[in-house]
């Protein structure tokens, strides 16, 4: 909480005005380019992250597809993950979220302008209705961001088990999936410090169609958590 408001205090100046972009970009999302908005909200999470004192340390860019479009698959720490994400990575993605979370004040907005999914963890059809839809779109030409573990490790930068529904999307759409390993990205909000943190944003070789067509999901899954574990552990020696 503390770092939310040394961000908002820091941009203090531009509050208003960016309030007021996401609230029309979110309103009119399905009138507005998608580079436009990811423009917007990558701004504002630039400008937010420093304010905050948080530096998002990016390696592996050049991972991201870029003819294709693809499912991001990071281990979860926190809120903080998916604004890591956005300065990151300078492709748009949308993401599946919990349901939770939806009308989270500023997230619920982001969220809107992403075209974000919502997942009943509670309920199997719903759920499934949410994997048939991102199936679709990613077709149709959007990336998606998708937490395999289904909730945020409680151990820091060490990840839970990844469920293999969560790829049955990337499955069916037949595209890269792109791991991606988080490092203290828990320690910017879940936390009640406001000392500097340094979050390592590794996006990891892809996955694609070919690599994984004869594999289950959980086969995938265990794949996808294996190679974020050895980044995460080969990146905590070089601290």
């Amino acid at each position: 909480m503390w770092r939310i408001i040394l961000m908002v205090l820091y941009n203090l100046p531009f509050v208003p005005w960016w309030w007021y972009q996401l609230c029309h970009y979110a309103k009119h999302t399905d009138e507005i380019p998608e580079d436009k908005k990811y423009a917007l909200l990558k701004k504002i999470t630039v400008h937010a992250n420093k304010g905050g004192r948080v530096k998002i340390d990016v390696h592996g860019q050049e991972n991201i597809p870029r003819e294709e479009n693809f499912v991001f698959f990071p281990n979860h720490q926190g809120l903080f993950d998916v604004l890591s994400i956005i300065e990151a990575s300078d492709r748009p993605f949308s993401v599946v979220a919990k349901i939770e979370v939806k009308n989270i004040f500023f997230l619920k907005q982001v969220f809107a302008i992403m075209k974000a999914k919502f997942m009943d963890r509670d309920d199997v059809r719903q759920s499934l209705k949410v994997i048939l839809s991102v199936t679709d779109e990613v077709k149709a030409g959007r990336n998606f961001l998708i937490f395999p573990e289904g909730t945020r490790s409680k151990n820091g930068n060490h990840p839970g088990d990844f469920k293999g529904g969560s790829f049955k999307c990337a499955m069916n759409a037949h595209c890269p999936i792109v791991p991606v390993a988080m490092l203290n990205s828990y320690q910017a909000f879940d936390t009640n410090s406001i000392h500097p943190v340094t979050v390592q944003v590794h996006f990891l070789d892809p996955l694609y169609y070919e690599d994984y067509k004869d594999m289950k999901s959980t086969e995938i899954a265990k794949v996808v958590r294996a190679r974020i574990v050895e980044r995460i552990e080969a990146a905590e020696k070089e601290m």
